[in-house]
């Protein structure tokens, strides 16, 4: 990421910011996921009062009463620059992660950082290799800066294909990207195979290991790919403060790799870090280690997706077996259809274009958001 003319990176960002006034590059982003045929033809009303939202990936019980209380207590520090809370910050995440504060980058919410390491790659005009379908805003920015996005198709089950994956890495392959558990199939790669998966293809190229949604997962299955970043390898790892702690609207990512890495993605962060904001630094810091909240969250979470998973079943609809806040399935009429209907209804859902079929993305809500949306998705069936 270093070797890169000011010509190229300015001549890029041209294109870049010529790709933001178009109408489907605005939704891509507002949206934080890729449209589908049926979505550019749907003009939706997200914005509509009253609609319930299971189409984001949002956590319906955030942020936590002691984020709440750690805002409020902020908003007398509102009108300084964060940049005591930011340094403060990011010591004690890296005294909960068990690395040095050079192994952190700090993030407007972790799309930030994905942008960030998405413009490096594409600079570098290499390629990158991830799974498909999946959070694809690292690729997207990729592509728009030169680099060539080589996608693997996830298997039967739903589930990363990590062989395949690993066959499609060339000599010019700059990054492989992953989510795990995956956004949108919700699937869970087994922690040993994925380690050593990550392990052995870092030795080739950087691996990027995003991690959303690990908090959703049982305590027990919860294993990073800080270890390791800690053992020396070229793996990214990042998190966002907007699922599980329910921070969506206040934005905060953070990523952490080897501290030669985080130089080198700084040098494309927007506003060099000074836009991280007082309030979601002490919403963060106090809602970390609330393992109440988050306990809460999971079990409701897992209640309210098996209202969603039991109707599926009964309907002989599969789906792939989520381990988070959401469920991915084959759309059970066109895609046009279930958008409209579902949302002349009161709900808001995604639909994904994948292996020339169209796919429901359905956010997991509360117990009675879903056993609305079943009964307004039974009615359209």
């Amino acid at each position: 990421m270093e070797n890169v003319s000011r010509r190229k990176w300015f001549k890029s960002a041209a294109g870049l910011t010529v790709g933001f006034v178009s109408i489907p590059a605005l939704v891509d982003q507002l949206m934080a996921a890729p449209v589908s045929e049926a979505e550019r033809l749907h003009t939706s009303s997200i914005l509509k009062d009253g609609i319930v939202r299971l189409g984001s990936n949002e956590n319906p019980y955030g942020p936590s009463p002691k984020a709440r209380e750690a805002i409020v207590a902020s908003l007398n520090e509102g009108n300084r620059y964060a940049f005591e809370a930011t340094t403060s910050f990011k010591k004690f995440l890296a005294q909960k992660e068990g690395v040095t504060p050079d192994h952190i980058m700090i993030g407007n919410g972790s799309s930030e950082l994905l942008c960030v390491a998405g413009i490096g790659v594409g600079l570098e005009g290499k390629r990158v290799v991830s799974p498909f379908p999946t959070f694809r805003l690292l690729m997207d920015f990729a592509e728009r800066m030169g680099a060539t996005w080589d996608r693997v198709d996830v298997n039967g089950k739903l589930e990363l294909d990590l062989e395949k994956i690993a066959s499609a890495v060339r000599s010019d392959t700059r990054m492989i990207f992953l989510v795990n558990p995956n956004n949108p199939t919700g699937t869970l790669i087994d922690f040993n195979a994925y380690q050593n998966f990550c392990e052995e293809m870092a030795k080739k190229t950087t691996v990027y290991s995003d991690e959303a949604y690990l908090e959703f997962v049982e305590p027990s299955q919860q294993r990073s790919m800080v270890e390791l970043i800690k053992k020396g390898s070229d793996v990214i790892v990042s998190r966002t403060f907007s699922k599980i702690y329910g921070l969506a609207g206040l934005r905060l990512g953070y990523v952490i790799a080897q501290p030669d890495r985080i130089k080198q993605m700084s040098k494309y962060q927007m506003g060099g870090g000074i836009n991280i904001n007082q309030a979601v630094l002490a919403a963060a810091k106090a809602c970390v280690d609330d393992t109440t909240f988050m306990k809460m969250t999971r079990e409701k979470n897992a209640t309210a997706r098996k209202v969603l998973e039991d109707y599926l079943t009964k309907r002989n609809i599969s789906f792939g077996k989520s381990h988070i806040n959401l469920l991915f399935f084959p759309a059970p009429v066109d895609g046009k259809t279930i958008l409209a209907q579902t949302e002349e209804a009161g709900y808001q859902i995604r639909v994904w274009d994948y292996a020339g079929k169209e796919w429901c993305r359905v956010s997991i809500g509360t117990q009675e958001e879903m056993q609305g949306f079943v009964t307004a998705l039974d009615k359209i069936l």
